[in-house]
Order: C-alpha cells, then structure tokens, then sequence
C-alpha cells in the first residue's frame, strides 16, 4: 500500500469514527431531552400519556377465574405499547400481544375488566435521580377499564406499535394463536408527586399532546 494510500484510509477511518461519536452525542441529547422535558406535575393528563410511552411493560390486574383463586386480584407483567419509541408520544392507547394460553387472558375471557399499572421505575429517569418505584416522584399510572380485541383496521397499528419495541414476537409459536389487543381506559389515576392521587379523565387524557 502506498503512502497516500494509507493516509487516505487513516483519514476515512478518522471520519467514520467522527460520523459515529457525532451520532452518539445526537442520541445522548435526544435522551437527556426526553427525560429533560417530563411533563411537569400540574399537567396530569401529560404526566399519564409520557409515562405509558416511555413505558415497554406494565402489570395487569384481573379478577381469576382460576380454580382455587376465583374472584381474587390477580396480578401478571405483560408487554405493551402505545406506538413506537421515540419523541412523537405515541397514541397512549396501550397494545397488547395476546393468547387464550395465557392465565390471564383465561380471567378476561370470564371478566374483561383489569387495572393496568405502568411506573418509570423501568426506565432510566427514577434510577438516574435514585428514586425508589414507590417514591411519587417516581411517577406512576394506574388504569381501569377494559381488555378488547382489536377490529381489522386497527390491527397493523397495533402491530406496528407492538413489534418496534417488542420484535421478539414476531417469532413466538404460530401455533398459540396470538391476537392483539387494546387496554380500553375508562378510569386514570396519576401519582407524580406528594399530596396523593391525581384523577384524568379518558377525554383529558387523549386529548392532550404528550
């Protein structure tokens, strides 16, 4: 190889990696601006669409129809998703990946109503200010109402907003007979900060720009 040769590919690899730490600086500051810019605590309905977007799972209650435990809370963890990650916000309509195998969707099948609780205690934000998952500061959302099919047309959104963030499904047994579904919100409860909860409205909620 020549001279030139070789300080032409140092110069290249110089650039690739200036290309690289440049985009990792842009990443960086897309994160600390999504963390920077948490709806503050007056802003309720903001406060549940942020933190349902920025959330990948979330612990669903329903009432079981299980042998032994019929009529009793039953609490599971399932993934979920309002849209794909990133600033946009996301619909706050949370989707689920569902199957008729699962325990949980056994108790809907019974009762369709459910609570849907989602905290930033998954994310970076409370581990970053070293907040406990039950400190109020380390806000949380809790929603009632209801788990529906979703129809045909809604399908591909729910499919789009599910396998973005979750693409593993994509590749769970065809034979279990998934299906996607909607958490359908009737109720919403916030808790972002002392004094106790907030109630939003349905209409409050999907109204808003997250």
């Amino acid at each position: 190889m020549s001279w030139c040769a070789a300080v032409r590919g140092a110069m290249s690899v110089s650039s690739a990696m200036a290309r690289l730490l440049l985009l990792l600086c842009a990443a960086s500051g897309l994160l600390l601006a999504a963390v920077a810019s948490i709806p503050p605590p007056e802003e309720a309905a903001r406060m549940a669409r942020y933190v349902l977007h920025s959330c990948d799972w979330g612990a669903l209650a329903t009432l079981s129809a299980q042998e032994g435990l019929r009529g009793r809370p039953f609490a599971n963890i399932f993934s979920l998703s309002d849209g794909p990650p990133g600033p946009c916000g996301g619909s706050g309509v949370p989707y689920l990946y569902l199957t008729d195998m699962e325990i949980s969707v056994q108790d809907l099948e019974v009762n369709s109503n459910a609570s849907l609780t989602v905290s930033l205690a998954q994310t970076p934000y409370c581990r970053k200010h070293k907040y406990d998952p039950q400190n109020p500061l380390c806000a949380h959302i809790i929603f009632v109402g209801s788990i529906v099919k979703v129809n045909d047309s809604e399908a591909d959104i729910a499919k789009k907003a599910l396998f973005t963030r979750h693409p593993e499904m994509e590749s769970w047994p065809k034979d279990h007979n998934w299906f996607f579904a909607k958490f359908n919100i009737t109720n919403i409860w916030v808790l972002d900060y002392f004094g106790g909860l907030k109630i939003v409205t349905p209409e409050e909620y999907y109204s808003v720009k997250p």
